[in-house]
């Protein structure tokens, strides 16, 4: 994909919408775009995780306890909470249709969310949004 290209891409997803069109164009070589099949399952519960994903078309389910908790969709991102932690995933991801995503291998994640705080500062914006729905939910 041409550098224009990829960076209009990532400037629409709005976990690197703060950032300036050479730092796109970083981000752009720092990230891999891989693809999931519809029913393809990505992260596995208490079982295996390793990286951090940026959807940038399609949906993915997200599962616990083979329960829907939550849909993702272009712009989500998941599998941060695994590598923050230190932990297994707590949710399975799987593909809910074809799914295009930008991933980044989880030994790289720390020192890109320190070279890119806006990123970091959005991440943990997005996190304290999901907790509160989960304490939400919790409370009903």
């Amino acid at each position: 994909m041409a550098n224009d290209q990829s960076a209009n891409l990532l400037a629409s997803l709005t976990l690197f919408a703060d950032l300036d069109t050479p730092q796109l164009e970083a981000i752009d070589h720092i990230f891999e775009e891989v693809a999931f099949a519809p029913g393809e399952r990505i992260l596995r519960q208490g079982i295996s995780g390793s990286n951090f994903y940026v959807i940038v078309e399609g949906e993915a389910d997200i599962r616990i306890d083979g329960t829907e908790v939550a849909v993702l969709a272009r712009g989500d991102f998941f599998g941060e909470m695994s590598l923050l932690l230190g932990e297994a995933p707590t949710a399975d991801v799987a593909a809910r249709s074809m799914l295009r995503c930008l991933m980044l291998p989880g030994p790289d994640v720390r020192g890109f969310l320190l070279r890119y705080p806006p990123v970091m500062y959005r991440m943990l914006g997005t996190l304290a949004q999901r907790l509160r729905a989960a304490n939400r939910s919790h409370a009903d």
